[in-house]
């Protein structure tokens, strides 16, 4: 054991000097070559290891490390890494050399190493960071892609952050990059970063395929004011009472003869009955093209010779008022991840207040945008508009001030927060279906890329009972820590504002940390499904010592009971992405819905193929006139979701809609649960009729790691399999 030690202590010396020559040649501390340690530890067996030189590798490992501190414990598979050229470490006796030539350093191709004086050969997939290779058993593509960006922040090197394209949330990134102590690059990085800051969208950078994104694919079309009001619509039709928080909606110009029958029809009803709409532009922003009307005749439908895609809705009349002044809540919420759904929500928040007394609206009073609209954008503006330092006074308050404020007048506002957070998880539940389509069309399965999560920015007015209703969700919310002041007349420049910098670099800094990716977050088991546990409740490293507690609560997967029955829509996205076909595709063809009746046993005497392909036809034709500016043909989501329920009506007369939707989920996943039980009974079967020699080709032959040689011998196994499905059905007849 001694001359065990003797070796590895004279090979960590060579590597030492080696690394200290790159230092001096110039190479970036961040991607040197990993120094082993002098300690060998003894490692648990593990079931993949391989035995080398007659004993068993597994029960000794040598365990390398960056230079320095490491960010996060090494994993089970971390094995054996290795130095730039070749490194050969001693493990009782027998040496095992690892050349890694730049050309093999390719992420998803499966290796082999060679071990000295035996025959045997290690394999497995291996991976880099920077010039080493980390050997491990072969896992699936999609784990590969998450663990490979926890295992970039090791000790010895800070988190990397890409900020060329920050934008407007500049200012505010630094300083939280700052606290951290981590390592920005304003200019971008040409190695890959472990996490991507955007300021618009995910494809404000398309050649990502590893790290963090600040965006999700799809989020900026799935806000937008029209298909916000689409998936919310959806999920009032199935729960009714459970999304009363949103105002009732209609979508222009597509809608806009039934709004004017249905308010006229109010009005012949009972004359006494005036109520008020507020027009929203489908793609506006910052109050741009938003006003008011108490008739349909009002409505601006024209844009030149082009219509206005817009949302008319239901002006909320009796707004809670502090100081007489109308006001909304900016709530900061955090998007984690899709699967499984993380929802996180900032504890402090901003209230943006009107700058004129509120009156209920009348026609003379309709135009004034200063006293119904609570844009900071558009008030801003106004002569009574006051910047002040104070977190409880002017025209922008922290949310904290405000409930503190009501709880002084004895509002409960554990239960006002209760509602908010119900509210930020029903509206999450009704967006992610359409997201996760689009996740999947720009990151197919499979396909390298990184992993998303954004900040999203909840516009919510309380109502004077108290009532919190959901006015929009920004995608983009700005995160600037900074307001225009004139100086002097005619000259403005930007000055800090403390009340912004106070709530929203908590909430870039609190971010960061929870996407950290030298925290990888512990989990349990529920359901057969991993439930992250919160962030909350995990051990702060030494680095995060002098930084405050989380300013970002987990609601979700936290609150899963409560709220888990609403996700029937998610479920039936997950029979449309199965049935899509085409990888990267959104739009579901004729073919691939026949093929969703067939396979779910939708179709019978009543409902035949031909009534199948009518039902497509009407119901993606209506759905392609509704989006004009849709680039690809065929069912999307929205439609596909129509059409399910059109068939779950169809088929459960006698229930509710929600009823009949929960009765269709479950017959159409019991369908593919059999079917996907017989052919894993087929393919047993084909391998227990398989000769030895083949069945065991694909683990004796390293040659076979590589996708072309899968390929040929997994034709080979079919075209065997066709030979010897003949012969086996005899023999069963016989016996």
């Amino acid at each position: 054991m001694s001359d065990h030690y003797v070796k590895v202590n004279i090979q960590l010396e060579e590597m030492k000097s080696f690394g200290e020559d790159a230092e001096k040649e110039g190479v970036d501390a961040e991607e040197q070559v990993p120094v082993c340690s002098p300690s060998a530890s003894v490692s648990p067996p593990d079931p993949s290891s391989t035995t080398i030189a007659g004993r068993d590798a597994s029960n000794t490992s040598i365990t390398c490390k960056h230079r320095g501190k490491s960010r996060s414990k090494l994993g089970k598979d971390d094995k054996n890494s290795c130095g730039k050229h070749t490194s050969d470490v001693s493990l009782h006796g027998s040496v095992v050399s690892a050349p890694v030539g730049r050309n093999l350093n390719r992420l998803g191709h499966d290796r082999t190493l060679h071990i000295k004086g035996t025959g045997k050969i290690l394999q497995g997939k291996s991976e880099t960071n920077g010039n080493y290779v980390t050997v491990h058993p072969s896992k699936n593509i999609q784990e590969t892609r998450r663990e490979d960006g926890f295992k970039h922040a090791k000790k010895g090197r800070p988190v990397t952050v890409d900020i060329s394209k920050a934008k407007t949330s500049l200012e505010a990134l630094k300083l939280s990059i700052k606290q951290l102590k981590w390592k920005e690059f304003p200019l971008g990085r040409r190695a890959a970063c472990d996490i991507y800051w955007h300021g618009v969208s995910f494809h404000d950078n398309d050649n990502i395929v590893s790290g963090q994104v600040n965006k999700f694919p799809g989020m900026i079309e799935m806000l937008r004011k029209i298909n916000l009001s689409r998936a919310v619509r959806t999920m009032q039709e199935l729960f009714p009472e459970e999304y009363d928080f949103y105002p009732r909606s209609w979508i222009l110009p597509e809608e806009c003869q039934q709004f004017s029958t249905q308010i006229r029809m109010v009005k012949e009803n009972d004359a006494t009955v005036n109520p008020t709409f507020i027009v929203k532009p489908d793609g506006g922003s910052q109050g741009d093209g938003i006003y008011l009307i108490r008739d349909p005749s009002d409505l601006k439908l024209m844009v030149g010779t082009q219509a206005k895609q817009a949302v008319v809705q239901e002006y909320i009349q009796r707004p809670l008022l502090i100081d007489k002044l109308k006001f909304d809540i900016r709530l900061y919420v955090l998007l984690k991840s899709l699967e499984p759904l993380e929802i996180y929500i900032a504890k402090e928040g901003l209230t943006r207040f009107c700058t004129e007394p509120y009156q209920e609206p009348s026609q003379k009073n309709l135009s004034h945008v200063f006293m119904h609209l609570t844009n900071y954008s558009l008030n801003v503006h106004s002569g009574n508009f006051v910047h002040s330092d104070s977190q409880s006074t002017g025209s922008k308050r922290t949310l904290s001030s405000v409930l503190y404020r009501l709880a002084a007048k004895g509002v409960d506002i554990k239960k006002v927060w209760s509602d908010i957070i119900a509210l930020v998880i029903k509206t999450a539940i009704a967006v992610v279906p359409e997201l996760r389509v689009y996740y999947q069309c720009d990151i197919p399965p499979g396909k390298p890329g990184p992993t998303c999560f954004q900040i999203l920015g909840f516009d919510i007015l309380l109502t004077k009972n108290l009532k919190p209703v959901l006015l929009e969700v920004n995608s983009n919310p700005s995160m600037r820590i900074e307001h225009e002041q004139e100086v002097a007349p005619g000259v403005f420049e930007y000055v800090p504002s403390p009340v912004d910098e106070d709530v929203k670099v908590g909430v870039i800094r609190d971010t960061l940390r929870l996407m950290d990716p030298g925290h990888k977050k512990p989990s349990i088991s529920q359901h057969g499904e991993e439930i992250p546990m919160e962030a909350e409740t995990q051990e702060r490293s030494p680095d995060e010592g002098a930084l405050p507690s989380l300013c970002l609560k987990q609601v979700y997967p936290k609150y899963t009971k409560q709220f888990n029955y609403l996700r029937l829509v998610e479920r039936i996205a997950s029979l449309f992405i199965r049935f899509l076909g085409v990888k990267g595709n959104m739009r579901m063809g004729p073919t691939a819905f026949r093929t969703f009746i067939r396979t779910c046993k939708l179709s019978n005497s009543n409902f035949s193929m031909a009534s199948v392909d009518i039902l497509y036809i009407d119901i993606t034709r209506r759905w392609s006139g509704t989006m004009p500016d849709s680039r690809e043909a065929g069912m999307g989501l929205q439609a596909f979701v129509e059409a399910f329920f059109y068939l779950a009506g169809r088929r459960f007369k006698s229930l509710v809609l929600r009823e009949q939707v929960v009765s269709l989920l479950q017959l159409c996943e019991a369908q593919l649960e059999s079917q996907s039980g017989v052919e894993e009974r087929r393919s047993v079967s084909c391998s227990r009729a398989m000769p030895r020699a083949v069945r065991t080709l694909g683990l004796t032959n390293p040659q076979l790691n590589s996708p072309a040689p899968l390929r040929r011998a997994s034709s080979q196994d079919y075209r065997l399999h066709q030979r010897l499905k003949p012969r086996t059905l005899r023999a069963n007849v016989e016996n």
